[in-house]
């Protein structure tokens, strides 16, 4: 089902928010959503979405993921000495929240994440103690983000106290989650930042190439039918997702807890918002090409495949990139992401699993959105008119230098800190050529235990 213009604006003007309007029509589009399974008890780290269905396509696990992905990112107004009570009203809505509905897909995914600036100014003396370091690194295992070399120079560093990352196969779970947030009074919202994935996971046409259409972005008719995001190919390959808590601070060595178990069960997040030029990427690339920018070069796969396999035995070295490099001038995104994303070796995390080489370690949370960078911002003149297509970027890794290990192996810096020659955006650049990051920044996702307001107690 395809909508036109008209009716694209028209449900739009009924919902009073103009272009945002466009979300209303997720629900339309997506039809019956999908069977889930029930969550554990008791409920493990928050950043581990409950009741996550798996499918195969092609011959590969898949991860079906929510329909609806909102994130409210904030601000804090308070006194210090307002913290205790803070921390208990927050507990106090998002245990309601939880009570309310079931943490899975099917009713809410619920994940709260605090930046630098919250424990700069609100609890800088144990955070000083208690805020984990990383080991390889040297520094603090949630540090500033940053540009990266394909990066523009107007790519925004933020600065949100806090931010919590809404999933389910609901929008009303979702809105009902926001209002609450707001009502709150307790944060002050600096943007919310909306979208979706998936959902033709059971036959049918995906809700990116709908919404696409329906927002009329430039490029969106090309998009292949089905296909799970805006790029085509399926993203959400269980194979290259990290499994259980490998992405937690103390499972594989990489973080010194520093002798406390407070952020034990804890992880790092990066949030970016990247625009993607759909025209370029399906007029500028033929098929081939889009295999060898997104895979690697060399890579046979059937045309219009959209799930290539990327397990283990898929997995490129540094060594594969570089003869890669030297043969063909380019490397493909996931080729060089996999010298930094996944094992080494074999390892033994700090519960006792054994996680075999390949194994990958960041596990991913992004959606597709057309927003223009977001849904809404405090800011004036950060929102620009019209619908955009782009995707909000969440990835759960184990500290700041592991995540930007990996971005920089997506600009060709390899493990050993050597850069292939490529200008900033090169086409041969994995996607850099088609993508823009607006907006970056860096948070640390306490346990749940210490999800609300975290180290405030001491």
């Amino acid at each position: 089902m395809s909508l036109t213009r008209r009716e694209v604006l028209a449900g739009a003007a009924a919902a009073g928010i103009n272009a945002s309007g466009l979300y209303d029509l997720v629900d339309r589009l997506a039809g019956r959503a999908p069977k889930r399974p029930a969550a554990l008890d008791p409920l493990p780290e928050q950043h581990l979405l409950q009741g996550v269905r798996i499918v195969t396509q092609e011959g590969v696990e898949v991860i079906v993921p929510p329909l609806h992905h909102e994130i409210v990112t904030a601000r804090l107004t308070l006194a210090r000495s307002d913290l205790k009570h803070a921390r208990a009203a927050f507990e106090q809505l998002l245990g309601g929240l939880e009570s309310a509905y079931q943490p899975t897909p099917a009713g809410l995914g619920i994940a709260v994440a605090w930046g630098l600036p919250y424990f700069d100014r609100y609890v800088p003396d144990a955070a000083k103690h208690h805020l984990p370091l990383d080991k390889r690194a040297g520094r603090p295992a949630l540090d500033e983000a940053r540009r990266f070399p394909s990066d523009p120079p107007a790519t925004v560093l933020e600065r949100n106290d806090l931010m919590i990352l809404l999933r389910s196969d609901v929008r009303s779970h979702i809105d009902d989650a926001v209002e609450r947030i707001q009502r709150s009074g307790l944060l002050h919202v600096t943007s919310l930042r909306r979208g979706f994935a998936g959902g033709a996971f059971d036959g049918g046409d995906s809700l990116p190439r709908q919404m696409a259409l329906a927002a009329n972005v430039p490029g969106a008719e090309l998009i292949p039918e089905g296909a799970e995001l805006f790029l085509g190919f399926t993203s959400t390959q269980k194979a290259a997702f990290g499994p259980g808590k490998i992405a937690n601070f103390e499972t594989l060595g990489y973080v010194d807890l520093r002798g406390s178990g407070y952020f034990r069960e804890g992880t790092h997040m990066h949030l970016s918002h990247v625009s993607e030029d759909l025209e370029a990427w399906y007029i500028n690339f033929a098929f081939d090409e889009r295999v060898a920018t997104a895979f690697r070069p060399g890579l046979a796969v059937k045309v219009n495949a959209q799930v290539v396999p990327q397990g283990p035995k898929q997995v490129s070295t540094a060594g594969d990139v570089r003869r890669q490099y030297a043969a063909t001038g380019r490397i493909g995104h996931s080729a060089s992401l996999q010298t930094t994303t996944r094992l080494l070796a074999d390892a033994v995390g700090a519960d006792g699993t054994h996680y075999p080489k390949g194994t990958a370690i960041p596990i991913r949370a992004d959606f597709n959105t057309l927003d223009n960078p977001f849904f809404y911002s405090e800011k004036h003149g950060v929102i620009q008119p019209g619908p955009m297509a782009g995707i909000h970027f969440v990835v759960f890794n184990p500290s700041t230098d592991d995540f930007d290990r990996n971005r920089l192996a997506m600009d060709g810096v390899l493990p050993d800190g050597k850069k292939l020659a490529f200008q900033p955006r090169d086409r041969g650049q994995g996607f850099n050529s088609i993508l823009t990051t607006t907006h970056r920044q860096n948070f640390l996702v306490p346990p749940r235990r210490h999800r609300s307001f975290p180290l405030s107690e001491l």
